[in-house]
C-alpha cells in the first residue's frame, strides 16, 4: 500500500508499531483528532502487548488495577487490588473495540525494517513476510518488553526436553508431574513459579542472584466494593490518587524512611520461609531499589514445598536430560522454562530502521539508546517511540498518556506549518540526556552494582527515568519548538 500524498494531517499516512497500551492509545487519539489514515502492524494475533504476550500462570500487574487503565476510559470493576493478566487482556480488547480501531490492526506482520525517504519525505517499511508499505508518520509502540532474552548457556541447543520461555508460554506442553527447571527468578518468575510448583513431581529454581518480594495487599474485592466503585465516581477517584500519590512518593527513592520501610517489609516476608539456609540464600544483598522491585505473598513459601529446591550455585553446561552446575551436580530436567526477562535496552533497535543519510539506529545508539524525552531521537525524522529510553518508573500507562500527547502536538504542528519532517536537535537531545544521566545519578539505590536490567552497552543507565511522572507530564507539556529542525513541505 502506498502513502497518501499530502501535506494536511488528513493527507498524511500514519503508521503504527504494535498493538499494545501504547499504540492502542496513539489509535484512539489519532481518531479523536479525526485523523483514520492510520494502521497498526501487531506481531501477535490480539491486542495487547506484553499481556497477550505474558500469559503465564499468575501473571499480574505490579501496578494497582485502580490506576491501571487510561484516563479517557477508566475501568471501574477491576476484581482485585493487584489485576491479573486475563483481565487487563480484557480491558485492552474492550479499548479496541470501543474505540474502532479493530479494523486498523493487521494482525500477525511484524516489522522488519524502516528506512526514511528523505526525497518523498516518508518512512518505507518492510514487513517480515516481506511485504512493503509507506507512512508520513511512524510510531513505534515496541517499548522495552519486546525482545525475550534467552541466555547463552552452553549446552542449551542440545537439550532434549521441552523449552520454552515465560514470554512465550508453552499451553499445550502439560507439566504435570514433570521436573521442571526455572531459569531466573526475578519478575515474570515470581509470579509462575508458585503455580507450576503445583503441578510438578519436583522443581527446581536456578537464581543468579536474590531479589527483594515484599508482600502484596491483594485480597479480592466484595461485590459491594465493586458497585462501589462502579456507582460512586468521587470514591473510586479518591483511590485512584491516592495510589498515584503512594506510587510518586517511592519512584524517586530518594526518602530513606521509605526505603527502610520497604526492607522491613521485605524481610518480614522472607520470614515465611522455614528453612534457614533457604532464607538466607533469598535474602537480598542489594539495597531495595537496585533492582525492580517485586510484590508477592505466594513466591517464599513456594520453597517451603518439599518438592521445590532453590539452586544458587551457577550452571555450567545444560545436557539432553539434566542441568549441570558448577560444584558438578547434576538436576535431571524434563522441561526448562526460562525467566530470564527481556532485551531491556534495545528498544526501537530490535528492528532494522535507517534515517537520515542512511545512519542506523544500532550506530546512533553504539553508546546506549537516546532519546528526546524518550520519544525521538535525532536523526530520524517524522519517527516517535513510546515507552522509550529513560521512561520506564511508575504506571506506564500514565506515562504513556503523557507521550501520546507530545506525539499529537508534534503531529498537530506538521500541519499547522505545513512542514515535510520534524527532527529534534542533536544539540538539544545531547543536552537533555546529559541533564538526565547527571539526575539519575543521585538516585543512590541505581548506582549500587546489583545487575544490567538497567543499563546499555556503555553503562549508562538508560531504562529509568528519575523523577516523579508528574514532572514527566510537566515536561512534556511545554512548548518547545525550537528543539526541532524542521523542512517546509
Amino acid at each position: 500500500m502506498t502513502a497518501k500524498r499530502g501535506n494536511s494531517a488528513n493527507g498524511r499516512r500514519f503508521a503504527i508499531i504494535g498493538a499494545g497500551p501504547g499504540g492502542l492509545c496513539t489509535a484512539i487519539r489519532l481518531k479523536q483528532a479525526g485523523l483514520e489514515n492510520f494502521v497498526i502492524f501487531e506481531r501477535g494475533s490480539a491486542v495487547g502487548g506484553t499481556w497477550w504476550n505474558n500469559r503465564y500462570p499468575g501473571a499480574a500487574c505490579d501496578v494497582p488495577s485502580h490506576l491501571y487503565s487510561f484516563s479517557f476510559e477508566i475501568k471501574t470493576d477491576w476484581s482485585r487490588p493487584y489485576s491479573t493478566q486475563p483481565e487487563i487482556q480484557a480491558y485492552f480488547e474492550h479499548c479496541a473495540e470501543k474505540y474502532a480501531i479493530t479494523p486498523h490492526i493487521r494482525f500477525g506482520t511484524a516489522i522488519a525494517s524502516a528506512r526514511w525517504d528523505d526525497e518523498r519525505a516518508l518512512w518505507q517499511l518492510t514487513t517480515e513476510h516481506g511485504d512493503s508499505d509507506e507512512a508520513h508518520v511512524v510510531v513505534s509502540a515496541m517499548g522495552m518488553f519486546n525482545e525475550p532474552y534467552t541466555p547463552k548457556i552452553p549446552g542449551l541447543d542440545a537439550f532434549a526436553g521441552t523449552t520454552f520461555h515465560s514470554a512465550r508460554w508453552n499451553h499445550r506442553h502439560d507439566l504435570d508431574a514433570e521436573k521442571v527447571a526455572v531459569i531466573g527468578s526475578a519478575a515474570s518468575a515470581t509470579q509462575f513459579v508458585p503455580e507450576v510448583a503445583k503441578r510438578t513431581s519436583q522443581l527446581s529454581v536456578f537464581q543468579r542472584s536474590a531479589n527483594w518480594v515484599l508482600p502484596k495487599e491483594d485480597d479480592p474485592y466484595t461485590p459491594d466494593q465493586i458497585e462501589t466503585f462502579a456507582t460512586e465516581p468521587s470514591v473510586r477517584e479518591a483511590l485512584r490518587q491516592e495510589i498515584y500519590q503512594n506510587i510518586e512518593r517511592l519512584i524517586t527513592y530518594s526518602s530513606q524512611q521509605t526505603l527502610q520501610k520497604a526492607e522491613a517489609a521485605g524481610l518480614a516476608n522472607l520470614e515465611t520461609i522455614r528453612d534457614p539456609e533457604v532464607r538466607r540464600k533469598l535474602t537480598p544483598t542489594h539495597p531495595y531499589g537496585c533492582k525492580r522491585p517485586l510484590l508477592s505473598n505466594e513466591y517464599y513459601p513456594t520453597f517451603n514445598r518439599p518438592d521445590v529446591a532453590l539452586v544458587t550455585e551457577p550452571i555450567a553446561r545444560i545436557h539432553p536430560d539434566a542441568i549441570e552446575t558448577d560444584d558438578g551436580k547434576r538436576r535431571a530436567v524434563d522441561t526448562i522454562i526460562l525467566g530470564t526477562g527481556f532485551e531491556t535496552t534495545r528498544y526501537l533497535s530490535a528492528i532494522e530502521v535507517a534515517g537520515r543519510d542512511g545512519v542506523d539506529i544500532e550506530a546512533a545508539w553504539a553508546d546506549g539508546a537516546q532519546a528526546y524525552f524518550g520519544i525521538t531521537t535525532s536523526g530520524f525524522p517524522n519517527l516517535f517511540m513510546l515507552y522509550g529510553p529513560n521512561t520506564n518508573n511508575g504506571s506506564i500507562l500514565f506515562m504513556l498518556e503523557c507521550q501520546v500527547d507530545y506525539v499529537m502536538r508534534q503531529i498537530a504542528r506538521l500541519s499547522s506549518e505545513e512542514l515535510a519532517w520534524l527532527d529534534v536537535r542533536p544539540d538539544v537531545m545531547d543536552r537533555y540526556n546529559e541533564d538526565l544521566q547527571h539526575d539519575i545519578g543521585q538516585v543512590g539505590v541505581w548506582q549500587a552494582s546489583c545487575n544490567g536490567y538497567y543499563r546499555g552497552p556503555g553503562g549508562r543507565i538508560i531504562t529509568q527515568w528519575p523523577h516523579t511522572t508528574a514532572e514527566y507530564r510537566a515536561r512534556t507539556q511545554r512548548a518547545d519548538d525550537d528543539a526541532y529542525e524542521t523542512k517546509v513541505a
